[in-house]
């Protein structure tokens, strides 16, 4: 009997996304209400996207150099500098998307039969991507309260000799989970002691609000979490990931970035060049001048952001039914539910009676299962008509 063609079993094995799945149900609905995505509701400022126009009018459509053209490479280590330690621009990579340099990372480090430890509830694609190439990955669930926390000796606990990486989102999609700096040293005096990698997804570290630590943490235009490139040094084995997506409203560009210790950068490049060969040139021609000029911009977002937060936790809480804790930062709530024992089916349910459009805390790992996570960079008023809806929803 002939057998019908199939990928290989790891990649039928992977989770699909159920986001995508809640999101299909409202498909051709010009009347749904979407915080299922980490997307904002505004576009890339105008200076931006007038400068990939005017590469494009220059004619710059061609191959670059695979970590990156020079002018962007150094744009991002002076930005990176004035944040965390100085950092030379011969560590950074430019990638096509801050999943390219995920999936990167992942290929650079990880191979199969790798232990692979996960600080979860966690984006999907970060806990996905090391089965992909043939890892096992063991999850440390933060802990439920007033806000998100971790206990630090359980994942201590968790990176046994031998293990290859520990994968870190700070702060964190869903929960806005944010690692102490305390917690981070601790974490790297034992991975150097034991030899084990930390993959840092460092994409929301711009946004963090107010309340979130009880030291100052400046001015809007330096505000940022605390981060692993604070401490560590150029030979740790520390590989930062972040993506011009959040901070810079740039989610369709596709364009991110990676820090790596200067022994990886040859065989990084290969990778690079082995899966997309470079980054589009007039891409990296904007994200120059977002790296450049975009403080104002990151100082309005997180103005917007934290103002959106406030209400929605407050909104949230009132319902009955609903704990929503405080997220330190990110961009969303991730509150649990009474009868959301099911969340995909709750939140494809919320789609079709009242066009509300959240996404389900399983699609995070079965931590996150009676949770749901909203997505707040939106305007009070959005947020409010969807809190509304939730409501009607809620009293029927």
């Amino acid at each position: 009997m002939h057998t019908p063609p199939s990928a290989r079993l790891a990649i039928q094995n992977l989770a699909p996304s159920r986001i995508r799945e809640v999101a299909n149900v409202g498909i051709g609905r010009s009347d749904v209400l979407p915080f299922w995505f980490g997307e904002p509701d505004q576009v890339t400022p105008a200076f931006i996207r007038d400068a990939a126009k005017a590469a494009l009018d220059d004619g710059d459509t061609f191959y670059t150099g695979n970590h990156g053209i020079p002018p962007l490479r150094e744009a991002i280590a002076a930005y990176l500098s004035r944040l965390h330690q100085p950092l030379d621009a011969s560590r950074i990579a430019v990638t096509s998307s801050g999943v390219s340099a995920l999936m990167l990372l992942s290929q650079l480090i990880i191979g199969p039969g790798d232990r692979v430890v996960a600080i979860t509830p966690l984006w999907p694609n970060v806990v996905e991507i090391p089965k992909i190439l043939g890892a096992e990955v063991v999850r440390v669930p933060l802990q439920f309260g007033e806000v998100w926390e971790l206990d630090v000796q359980q994942l201590i606990d968790a990176l046994t000799p031998g293990t290859r990486a520990v994968l870190i989102n700070s702060p964190n999609n869903p929960t806005g989970w944010v690692m102490s700096r305390a917690h981070q040293q601790i974490v790297l005096d034992h991975c150097r002691q034991h030899g084990i990698w930390i993959v840092a997804d460092d994409v929301y570290e711009r946004l963090v609000y107010t309340n979130a630590f009880s030291d100052d943490m400046g001015n809007d235009a330096k505000r940022c979490a605390p981060s692993f490139l604070d401490i560590a040094e150029p030979n740790d084995r520390l590989i930062s990931s972040n993506s011009f997506s959040k901070s810079w409203l740039m989610t369709g560009w596709r364009l991110g970035w990676l820090v790596v210790p200067p022994t990886l950068m040859n065989d990084l490049g290969k990778l690079i060049e082995y899966n997309t060969s470079c980054a589009p040139g007039f891409l990296q021609r904007a994200g120059i001048v977002a790296v450049e000029r975009g403080d104002e911009i990151i100082a309005n977002t997180i103005t917007r952001y934290q103002t959106a937060r406030d209400f929605l936790y407050q909104r949230l809480n009132a319902l009955p039914g609903i704990t929503a804790p405080r997220p330190k930062g990110a961009m969303y709530l991730f509150f649990r539910m009474e009868g959301a024992g099911d969340s995909l089916a709750l939140c494809q349910q919320l789609v079709r009676d009242v066009g509300l459009g959240l996404a389900p805390g399983s699609a995070f790992g079965t931590e996150g299962e009676g949770y749901i996570r909203w997505c707040f960079a939106s305007s009070v008023e959005r947020l409010e008509e969807g809190v509304q809806r939730l409501e009607r929803f809620l009293s029927v």
